[in-house]
């Protein structure tokens, strides 16, 4: 029959196929997936059920069946969603010959955009159509926009919000990327949130100024032949996939396709499925239909299920390679608390629960920390095995769990991809050092700059002697630093001999440098970088987190260098220009070195919706801060709007609170159930009373734990019930 639902993956089956000659094993289903005859197929299934892994074994199979490598195209939402795919196409063992093209939507268009540029240059509206183009980054796009919006800002635009600079400029391009992810003009974005905003109309200019910022950028882009991630998805949908030229190379070359996350991608990248399925070989497209976690960067779940009728065959994958029963039980108990499902099924969820309730935060991460250790230290549970969540991962909660981890024996590392380069530390002692290396750009650091660079970059070296040697050896006027040696014996003896001859070693470096001609700061970084920090006594050596920064840092500036070209302004350096972007704030663009898996001797401190993204699984999982509303409620975003900038919100529909309530119970069902699918033996649940902020917390994960704890049944509470059930009676289930 077309359909068919595989159920009972709870373990691997001890019979079955391997993959490759590693120990994986695949399912009947999942062979079947891997040898399916030409045609379409539409594999869907929750997280865990194998999808992937099927893919993985389809792609094989594809390649030993002696398939040409480049006749194979694979799509996924998010680059680092390709990872096993690549693992796979890399292989030592498949046949020879040819590379599989692995790609987003995005890549896709950037690569045609490159290659058939003359063709469509012109009639897209570039102003110098005979002049090759240049693709913006993130970061880049950024640094435009800013130029052209600054201007703006000191005539009064956007007066009546308050927002960073960097979150303004990020938001505006935000919108151009949802029309052009969506599929519609870009003239339309303020028209469109004008016509959902309800309230009185100082957002409503706030929309205007927006639309009015939008269009500037895409008229400059045009003007100088820059090509943001709207416009060259734009130029790819609107005139390259309907040139007969290009539509025919893309289909002939690529006759076999594999679409995976087809929740996670847009409507503008299942529009093209849509085109390209009749033209395939074969296709498989991979969907799991309880997600849908990047709905505010353009996911559309709704449009990715409009494709499972196109296809020849229907699969169905039920269970999970990865959660144990308990856990299952947890997910279906909190599905019925938030509203989302009226059976819970059989089990106990509080087998896989551990709550503990807390007054104040710090003794909930002193309680996590505590845990933590004990599962590594005690259970034998690897590092990379546990993960620490979050709705939001700020500067002072990293810090603190970082700290009370490392005091335990526990190495950790964090990730935070939205998070903006100047508020990494490490990013901050590089470009300090950077501006002390180059006093031509008369950028002169402040001592207390120079104080956290020095901490950072030397090992053993702490803050309060890091103030004394920055006050003694640093001079402002003339970007100096002076020599160690010059110091007086007792405050030698007090800074250390060791830490004396590191800096001096730095300062020697920085020293010759400057008597050099300047390098592109990319190279600077990489220098300083391979040459001192990264060496043993200074403080990049054993810090994961640092050199991934470093990392991410270089190619940014690399990146920059590239789209630039040259010195924007008369008088300054392509270099000068970078720092001082990202003194503005710039958001970093995304990484992909960041999303692999980390080492196995430190545990992941994230955002729960960044752990999600990196799809994989763990052990152990700690949730912070169960009462606190971050759960529920979505980031403050004045200029956009995540639902109402898609294509199932119709054009002339206000959005209501009862909308915005209905989005939020959504996306927390959304989240909590991946983020249950996720984990193998337990959750921990952190709570406190009074939050960060010394606020008292009641948000609505907490009521649906709640409804769980009561409505589980008569066996052994869970630690830390008899405190809810307590705070629960005083205050009121209604205010809890």
């Amino acid at each position: 029959s077309r359909h068919h639902t595989c159920t009972s993956l709870s373990h691997h089956p001890r019979g079955g196929v391997r993959l490759s000659p590693t120990d994986l094993v695949l399912s009947p289903e999942q062979v079947s997936v891997a040898q399916a005859v030409p045609g379409s197929l539409f594999l869907e299934g929750p997280a865990g059920a194998g999808k992937t892994t099927a893919g993985v074994a389809r792609l094989r199979h594809l390649l030993e069946s002696g398939l040409p490598a480049d006749s194979i195209l694979i799509l996924v939402p998010q680059r680092t969603l390709a990872e096993p795919y690549r693992a796979c196409a890399a292989g030592p063992d498949l046949p020879p010959g040819g590379t599989v093209t692995i790609l987003t939507v995005g890549g896709l268009a950037q690569r045609m955009v490159d290659l058939f540029w003359p063709l469509v240059a012109a009639e897209a509206g570039f102003a110098a159509p005979e002049r090759p183009p240049v693709f913006l980054t993130l970061e880049t796009a950024q640094y435009y926009m800013a130029r052209l919006v600054r201007p703006l800002l000191d005539q009064g635009y956007f007066e009546s919000i308050r927002i960073d600079r960097n979150r303004l400029y990020s938001q505006i391009l935000d919108n151009l990327n949802k029309a052009a992810l969506v599929g519609f003009d870009h003239t339309e974005i303020g028209t469109r949130l004008r016509a959902a905003w309800a309230g009185d109309d100082t957002q409503g200019r706030v929309y205007d100024e927006a639309q009015g910022c939008a269009s500037r950028f895409r008229a400059h882009c045009l003007e100088h032949n820059l090509l943001d991630f709207s416009l060259q998805l734009e130029v790819f949908t609107r005139h390259l996939w309907p040139h007969p030229l290009c539509r025919a190379y893309l289909l002939g070359r690529y006759r076999h396709l594999i679409a995976d996350n087809l929740e996670e991608d847009t409507p503008v990248a299942h529009d093209l499925l849509r085109d390209w399925l009749p033209h395939c070989r074969s296709a498989l497209l991979i969907h799991d239909g309880e997600a849908g976690y990047r709905r505010f960067l353009g996911a559309d779940p709704e449009t990715a299920r409009s494709l499972e009728p196109l296809c020849d065959h229907h699969l169905a994958l039920e269970g999970s390679y990865i959660t144990t029963e308990p856990v299952r039980a947890c997910a279906r108990h909190l599905a019925h608390g938030l509203g989302r499902s009226s059976a819970v099924g059989d089990g106990d969820p509080r087998e896989a629960l551990v709550l503990e309730y807390s007054r104040y935060q710090p003794q909930m991460l002193d309680w996590v920390a505590d845990r933590v250790a004990a599962l590594i230290h005690v259970e034998g549970v690897l590092p990379s095995d546990v993960v620490v969540l979050a709705p939001f991962m700020g500067d002072a909660l990293r810090f603190s769990l970082a700290d009370r981890l490392a005091r335990r024996g526990v190495a950790s590392r964090s990730h935070r991809p939205s998070r903006a380069l100047r508020d990494e530390p490490a990013a901050r002692c590089l470009l300090t050092l950077a501006r002390l290396a180059h006093p031509g750009w008369d950028m002169a650091p402040t001592g207390p700059d120079v104080a956290y660079a020095l901490v950072i970059a030397i090992e053993s070296l702490d803050l309060v002697r890091a103030h004394l040697l920055s006050q003694i050896v640093y001079r402002a006027k003339g970007i100096t630093l002076s020599s160690f040696q010059d110091l007086r014996p007792e405050v030698q003896e007090r800074l250390t001999f060791t830490v004396g001859q590191r800096y001096e070693r730095l300062r020697h470096w920085l020293q010759d440098y400057a008597a050099e001609p300047a390098q592109p700061l990319d190279h600077f970084l990489s220098r300083l970088f391979g040459e001192v920090l990264s060496q043993e006594g200074f403080g990049f050596h054993r810090h994961h987190d640092h050199g991934e920064v470093a990392a991410n840092l270089i190619e940014s500036a690399r990146k920059f260098r590239w789209a630039i070209g040259e010195p924007p302004s008369e008088g300054s350096s392509l270099s000068q220009e970078y720092v001082e972007m990202v003194q503005d704030g710039v958001v970093a663009a995304q990484y992909v070195s960041g999303w692999r898996p980390g080492p196995e001797d430190a545990v992941l401190l994230a955002p729960a919706y960044t752990f999600l993204m990196s799809n994989r699984p763990v052990d152990y999982q700690f949730w912070l801060d169960v009462a606190g509303r971050g759960w529920w409620e979505r980031l403050y975003q004045p200029l956009t709007h995540p639902y109402v900038l898609s294509r199932q919100w119709p054009p002339n529909r206000l959005w209501t609170d009862a909308d915005e309530f209905e989005a939020r119970q959504s996306a927390l069902h959304t989240l909590t159930q991946g983020l249950l699918r996720r984990c193998r033996r337990g959750i921990y649940l952190g709570l406190s009373r009074y939050g960060e902020d010394g606020q008292e917390e009641q948000g609505p994960l907490l009521r649906a734990l709640q409804r769980i704890l009561r409505s589980a049944g008569n066996g052994p509470a869970a630690s830390g019930e008899e405190e809810l059930a307590t705070e629960t009676q005083r205050h009121g289930e209604g205010q809890w």
